[in-house]
C-alpha cells in the first residue's frame, strides 16, 4: 500500500522535486555529495494551495536560529539532516521534507511528508531565501555541496581573494564567464551550521550568485535548482582546467583581457570588475 504524499494532485510542485532529485543525482555521480554531504532548499510558496496552507504539523514548532522577516507564511522543500542526496535522487520526501514558517518569521514546523529534520545548515539557507526574497531577484533555490576542484584551490592562501580567483575562473574558458557572470566570493572558515557562516555567506551574496566556504564547499543562489547547479558546474570545470595545466608543469596563461573583453560584449554582460 502506498504511503499518501503531498505530491497528490500537485503536478507542479512533483515535477519540481523531480528536478531537485535530477540535480542530486548529478551531485553524488560527480562526488560533490559524499554520504550525507551537500544540502539544498526550494522555495515552493507558489504551490501551497489552500488544502496544503490548512495541513496540521507533524513536527513541534522548531527555531530557525535567525528572525527572517521575509519568510512569514512560506513553504520549502528541504533535504533533510544526515540524508544522503544519493537517496534524494531517488525519493525527494524519503530524504528531505516540507516546511512551513510561521508568523514569528523565526520559527518553523514540518508539514509533509514524514517528520524529517531540515539540513543542520538551515539558517544559512534561510537567510539566503529571505534575502532573496527581500530583494526581488527571483530566485528560489540555495544549494551547497563540495565541488572537488574549487575546495582544492580553497586550501591554498593565494586563491582566498575573491576578484583574483573569480578572474582566473573567468579566463579559462569563455562559457564561464557567460553562464557565471557574477563570479565567485569567498568566504574564510567557520564553523559549519553557525550563524556566523551565514551571516558572512549573506554579505557575499550580495555580489556574487556562487560563494567558496573556505576548506567545505560552495553555495549557489538560482531561479531553480539546476540554475544553481549550472553555475556550480561551470565554476568547478573552470577550476579543473586551471588545476590540470598545474598538473602538466605549467601555469595556464588564460583569456587575455581583450578576449574576456569580448565575450562581455557578444553575451551583452556589464563590467562588473
Amino acid at each position: 500500500m502506498l504511503m499518501e504524499t503531498i505530491l497528490i494532485d500537485r503536478p507542479e510542485l512533483e515535477q519540481e522535486l523531480y528536478n531537485v532529485a535530477e540535480v542530486a543525482g548529478y551531485l553524488w555521480e560527480k562526488g560533490w555529495a559524499e554520504r550525507n554531504g551537500g544540502n539544498l532548499t526550494l522555495n515552493i510558496t507558489e504551490y501551497a494551495d489552500e488544502q496544503m496552507r490548512a495541513l496540521p504539523a507533524i513536527s513541534p514548532v522548531l527555531p530557525i536560529g535567525k528572525t527572517l522577516s521575509n519568510l512569514k507564511g512560506c513553504y520549502f522543500y528541504c533535504k533533510g539532516t544526515g540524508k544522503r542526496m544519493r537517496d534524494l535522487a531517488v525519493a525527494p520526501l524519503c530524504a528531505g521534507s516540507i516546511i512551513r514558517i510561521l508568523d514569528d518569521c523565526a520559527t518553523y514546523e514540518i508539514i509533509a511528508d514524514e517528520p524529517i529534520l531540515p539540513t543542520s545548515e538551515l539558517p544559512s539557507h534561510l537567510a539566503l531565501q529571505d534575502y532573496m526574497i527581500a530583494t526581488g531577484s527571483g530566485y528560489k533555490a540555495t544549494l551547497h555541496t563540495h565541488p572537488i576542484e574549487l575546495v582544492a584551490l580553497s586550501h591554498s592562501k593565494e586563491y582566498l581573494d575573491s576578484e583574483r580567483l573569480t578572474k582566473i575562473l573567468w579566463s579559462m574558458i569563455p562559457e564561464t564567464l557567460a553562464f557565471a557572470p557574477l563570479g565567485i566570493g569567498v568566504v574564510p572558515y567557520a564553523l559549519p551550521s553557525s550563524v556566523e557562516l551565514a551571516d558572512a555567506t549573506l554579505e557575499m551574496i550580495e555580489h556574487y550568485d556562487v560563494v567558496l566556504w573556505e576548506k567545505h564547499g560552495t553555495v549557489a543562489v538560482g531561479k531553480d535548482m539546476m540554475e544553481a547547479f549550472d553555475q556550480t558546474d561551470v565554476l568547478n570545470k573552470a577550476a579543473a582546467i586551471y588545476m590540470t595545466a598545474k598538473n602538466f608543469g605549467f601555469t595556464a596563461e588564460g583569456m587575455t583581457p581583450e578576449a574576456v573583453q569580448e565575450i562581455r560584449t557578444v553575451f551583452n554582460l556589464p563590467n562588473k570588475r
